[in-house]
């Protein structure tokens, strides 16, 4: 059997499985496990991956990685069916697997996170299909929301050189890749760390200008209290950098977002949207929100709700508030867990109805389409849409659309 890898978490996450793939090919009969320590469902659902690769592939050796293991490498070291246990900088790191290849090698190789510095060394020339490559330009984060241990796991914040990131996108763009998605721990951090401090904004007017080949170009997560005044101008300006934002904004009541240590107000949040709107009326809103901070009131979650409409939001990620030991979120007092999870659920249905608005503004309209695989295509706000199967992905179509069935669009490639 050759090396199997399972992802749970971020995008990020997803990118580090790929270059770990790549590190790993020399192993056999191994199953990589690499966590998410976002939140307790998530931990729960590797340690049931972790079990179940054992039952169902006896013999197979299993090595678990990501944010959960760097925090608490102790905890997965103690499950009878994990092999080795490594940390999120030494899983990036290809001799890390050749000594795992050797006998004696330690079986938990776990160092102190917060003491790396370097850049991410380990740019691959994309993943999955042709149709799209992400890019990382950073790891790392230096702030200390109140809920979050991902600083913990990921340690300070650090970026990649412009001249490295753009010399990657030139290659992936080369190889065939027409979108391109910049990702990270904390993107809109990007640059404090080199010299000259250059921002996430001057970072996308650098790649679109030396790489004009480059179709499109997309943002993963952004904090917005950190957009800078040339991603604001890229924004409005720059008509290969895609319309679709999705915002760092966990709540919409301004005593919540002071409790969770946030640097933005709800005021903020707003008018960063307004202002994005004027300079792109058809620029799209995607933010993660939690439901049921400690000590929100109805009257606070209800400023969550509304926040939605007030932004503009699209396309919500909903968390219902997990407590992560030694947060000092952790510490607060806790909302009832039914409550917890009736908000999420409210939330949810909230989100779901604004996507259903947003596809039904599309009827009759024509949109261009970057085909996936598996016959499904995505807008330049990110909206899905099928397609017939037969169009190859990294396809750019016109396409009419005639309905949706809420998640995504349908309709017929026109050209």
């Amino acid at each position: 059997m050759s090396v199997e890898v399972l992802t749970f978490g971020c995008r990020l996450n997803t990118y580090e499985s790929e270059v770990m793939r790549g590190h790993a090919a020399a192993l056999t009969d191994t199953v990589i496990v690499n966590t998410c320590a976002v939140t307790a469902e998530a931990e729960r659902q590797a340690r049931q991956a972790i079990r179940r690769a054992a039952r169902e592939r006896p013999g197979t050796r299993i090595i678990v990685t990501g944010c959960a293991a760097q925090i608490e490498p102790s905890r997965f070291a103690a499950l009878s069916e994990v092999d080795h246990v490594i940390g999120n900088a030494e899983k990036m790191r290809p001799e890390t697997f050749a000594r795992l290849s050797t006998a004696g090698s330690e079986r938990v190789q776990v160092d102190d996170i917060m003491s790396v510095r370097e850049t991410a060394g380990h740019l691959i020339e994309g993943f999955g299909s042709r149709t799209r490559a992400y890019v990382q330009v950073q790891n790392g984060c230096d702030h200390r929301c109140t809920f979050c241990v991902i600083p913990f796991a990921r340690g300070p914040s650090r970026s990649v050189p412009a001249g490295e990131i753009v010399a990657h996108v030139r290659r992936v763009v080369a190889g065939g890749c027409r979108e391109v998605v910049l990702t990270g721990v904390d993107i809109t951090s990007y640059g404090a760390d080199l010299p000259g401090t250059p921002s996430l904004g001057a970072l996308v007017r650098q790649i679109l200008k030396l790489v004009p080949e480059l179709e499109r170009l997309r943002l993963s997560s952004i904090d917005q209290v950190e957009a800078d005044g040339q991603l604001m101008r890229a924004i409005a300006e720059e008509e290969r950098l895609m319309p679709h934002l999705h915002l760092s904004m966990q709540a919409g009541d301004d005593m919540v977002l002071k409790r969770m240590k946030r640097r933005h107000t709800r005021a903020d949040a707003v008018k960063f949207c307004k202002d994005v709107l004027r300079m792109r009326p058809d620029t799209v809103f995607g933010a993660d929100l939690i439901a049921g901070f400690p000590t929100e009131t109805e009257a606070m979650f209800a400023n969550s709700l509304s926040i939605v409409d007030d932004c503009n939001l699209t396309y919500l990620h909903v968390f219902p508030f997990s407590p992560r030991a030694g947060t000092p979120a952790a510490r607060m007092p806790q909302v009832e867990r039914r409550i917890v999870r009736e908000r999420a659920a409210r939330l949810r249905d909230k989100g779901a109805g604004t996507l259903s608005r947003f596809l039904d503004r599309h009827a009759n309209s024509e949109v261009q389409l970057l085909v996936e695989k598996g016959g499904v295509g995505r807008t330049p706000q990110f909206a899905e849409m099928r397609v017939p199967a037969a169009i190859p992905a990294g396809a750019l179509v016109r396409a009419r659309v005639s309905g949706h069935d809420g998640q995504r669009l349908s309709g017929e490639v026109v050209a």
